[in-house]
């Protein structure tokens, strides 16, 4: 069992720029997701678990967009980005819009570890279990899930507020993180326990390091 106080929320890269259906970034699946993700960030919020809003912001110009996203990133018009002709592209949808308590950490690359101060920010106040919503499962979820467990956090995935291009990808990818580590639940079961029925893995290990 996950004492909410020891967790943090991860909401990453919903914004619309990825959601939206003529956007050149966008997540096939994403849209979709938006209703689980805002009963997911109003359930966080109820126990008192600390969300985190991770995000991109392109710069005008392109130079920090990944290289092989650039061209499609360019001739789409620039998405997620202030150049962006659509000006909501790096806004949130109106039910994931951050709250007061909320953070906001704009990340430069998939992982919302890679670049950031999330670790810095989750280690100073003690969490050492992070859950992951958003999209897209097989790139930003994955890389920061990897990187979380790689930094020794229990990792947990709301699978069905999470989102890939197809449903194969979406299994695939979840199978995966699965097998490596990653603690897999649904919405239903974090509305109705929370973290309940999350095992600590890393403090078991801590635990049983000690007593060897």
């Amino acid at each position: 069992m996950i004492d909410p106080r020891t967790a943090a929320l991860l909401i990453i890269d919903m914004q619309n720029g990825f959601i939206d259906h003529d956007s050149s970034l966008c997540v096939a699946g994403a849209e979709a997701t938006v209703t689980a993700c805002s009963k997911a960030l109003a359930c966080a919020r109820r126990l008192g678990i600390p969300v985190f809003h991770v995000c991109r912001e392109y710069a005008s110009d392109g130079s920090d967009v990944e290289s092989t996203r650039f061209e499609t990133w360019l001739e789409g018009g620039k998405p997620v980005s202030k150049a962006c002709a659509k000006a909501d592209s790096l806004d949130f949808p109106e039910p994931l819009a951050p709250q007061d308590d909320d953070r906001v950490v704009v990340k430069p690359r998939f992982s919302a570890f890679f670049g950031t101060d999330v670790d810095q920010t989750l280690r100073s106040e003690s969490i050492g279990t992070v859950v992951l919503i958003g999209t897209t499962t097989p790139n930003c979820i994955r890389s920061s899930c990897y990187d979380a467990l790689s930094l020794d956090y229990n990792v947990v995935i709301i699978e069905d507020c999470t989102s890939s291009r197809s449903p194969e990808v979406q299994a695939a990818n979840i199978e995966d993180m699965a097998h490596i580590g990653a603690q897999v639940i649904d919405l239903e079961t974090f509305l109705a326990e929370g973290l309940a029925s999350v095992r600590d893995v890393v403090g078991e290990h801590r635990a049983k390091i000690g007593t060897v």
